[in-house]
């Protein structure tokens, strides 16, 4: 950690405090579904500080400082973000997310994890909040700051927060990643999970694990127009292209670890005839081809990996199992279903096919299904049911959270663009977004509430490319002292 501040201080920057708590945040495994550490860690900061604070069962967090001298009759103002963060790693990366926090180091003007996601989605607005909160000399009106649990993983902790104690009707959500982009509108979404019955035989043969890997994988929501491949759906369509012309055997079946991030990686193990390896090699190899052919420009990297193991009996997945598997994987509803007509290039409905994992009765599939249009959303999940259902399984909806609608009049929008155009020289970007975002159910939770989304770049979240901007995160913040310092009114 000692390391990353002293290349920050070389930098002699007014967001260095901010650098400092991102490093103490990332020390703390904090993934989704793991949040009672950083939980507990930002209700002993409120304490330390003597600010009024709540900490539910769930583990959200609401830390509230009074305004500074001047500011008494100022409207509040909502900080909001969120505590968790996705954990993708490399092959090969040692890190138990559970027990272990991001590995930072510096690379130029980014700050960067080693074989990890760097979790800037979303510790930076923690990072942020914790600074201001820490700076007596930043003048503010009251600052709520609300710092919610497992929005990666259907923005549950949103979904069952109170919010009572709060008296702002204003809020500034930092979970954007984009610099200068400032959403105003986001789709809402579900995560459904899909558990199919399946049966095993025994059956003599070679073992050869096969594995699709090298893809770029990526965020479901902010990511899934680049049209990078989903590593589940490769596979499927791998296995129903290979049982087509020889006899193979399902052994082992999984790939992804999030349904809201690209599957970048599926491996299988398969069973096949021994005297058919050369034969099944080649059209491993006719596959790949394929594949890198379709997608020479959106994920260039992909590449199908096979390794002959043993001869051996195995178990394996009965022909009508192994059906049942394939006919899922070659129907189920993935990538861009829909473009919105309101706003060109914006995805209006999507879905994203992010885990699957074969067990020994069940075959568990999870997507998570994202739309700005709500029949829309209903319908996917209706989609995917009735497949699940055509096939002997069953599935359940989690998550579901409603889109955020646009505001035609916003004063929070207003001031926002004042403080940019006068910062930056440059125009504002107001846009809706295809991820889901928090502020849609905060909407349903406080009367008339006013938000806009905004953050420094961010790039690759998700992924263990992910790198933040460190001059972004400057300026963003430079902006965000400005943006409450001209809140008097």
């Amino acid at each position: 950690m000692m390391n990353i501040l002293d290349e920050i201080k070389k930098k002699n920057l007014e967001s260095e405090k901010v650098f400092r708590y991102f490093s103490e945040i990332a020390a703390i495994p904090h993934g989704s579904g793991n949040t009672k550490q950083i939980s507990d860690y930002l209700a002993a900061f409120a304490k330390d500080h003597g600010l009024e604070y709540y900490q539910d069962e769930a583990g959200n967090v609401i830390i509230i400082q009074e305004a500074t001298a001047g500011y008494e009759g100022a409207s509040p103002v909502i900080l909001q973000g969120h505590m968790d963060m996705v954990c993708e790693k490399e092959s090969g990366c040692a890190i138990d997310f559970k027990r272990e926090g991001p590995d930072l180091y510096v690379d130029g003007d980014f700050l960067k994890a080693r074989g990890t996601t760097l979790g800037g989605d979303d510790g930076i607005a923690v990072a942020y909040a914790l600074a201001i909160l820490d700076s007596p000399e930043i003048a503010h009106p009251r600052l709520e700051v609300v710092l919610t649990v497992d929005e990666e993983i259907g923005l549950l902790g949103a979904e069952c927060i109170d919010l009572s104690m709060l008296k702002g009707k204003s809020m500034l959500n930092i979970d954007s990643d984009v610099e200068g982009h400032f959403l105003t509108s986001c789709a809402g979404g579900a995560t459904i999970k899909s558990e199919i019955p399946v049966s095993y035989i025994r059956q003599k043969g070679l073992s050869v694990s096969v594995t699709v890997t090298g893809l770029s994988g990526g965020h479901s929501g902010s990511e899934i127009d680049k049209e990078h491949a989903n590593a589940n759906l490769l596979m499927g369509r791998f296995l129903k292209y290979a049982s087509d012309r020889m006899e193979i055997g399902i052994a082992e079946l999984s790939g992804g670890l999030k349904d809201n991030a690209i599957p970048r990686e599926c491996r299988a193990k398969l069973v096949i005839p021994a005297e058919k390896e050369t034969e099944f090699t080649g059209y491993v190899k006719e596959m790949e081809q394929i594949f890198q052919k379709e997608y020479a420009v959106a994920d260039p990297g992909v590449v199908i990996v096979a390794e002959a193991e043993a001869e051996a009996e195995h178990s394996i997945l009965s022909f009508a199992s192994m059906t049942k598997v394939i006919y899922y994987l070659r129907s189920v509803p993935d990538g861009v279903l829909h473009y919105s007509k309101v706003i060109p290039g914006l995805v209006e409905t999507s879905a994203n096919l992010g885990i699957m994992l074969l067990g020994e009765a069940l075959f568990t599939v999870t997507s998570s299904a994202r739309s700005s249009v709500s029949s829309r959303k209903e319908d996917v999940i209706d989609r995917i049911s009735h497949l699940a259902a055509f096939l002997g399984g069953e599935t359940t909806v989690s998550g579901d959270y409603p889109a955020w609608e646009y505001r035609g009049e916003s004063a929070v929008r207003s001031i926002v663009g004042e403080v940019y155009r006068e910062l930056s020289g440059e125009e504002p970007v107001f846009e809706a977004i295809h991820a889901g975002l928090e502020c849609g159910i905060f909407s349903g939770k406080i009367a008339d509430l006013d938000a806009v989304s905004f953050g420094p770049d961010n790039f690759d979240i998700h992924t263990p490319k992910e790198r933040l901007s460190i001059s972004s995160t400057e300026r963003v913040y430079r902006f965000l002292v400005e943006l409450l310092k001209r809140w008097k009114k």
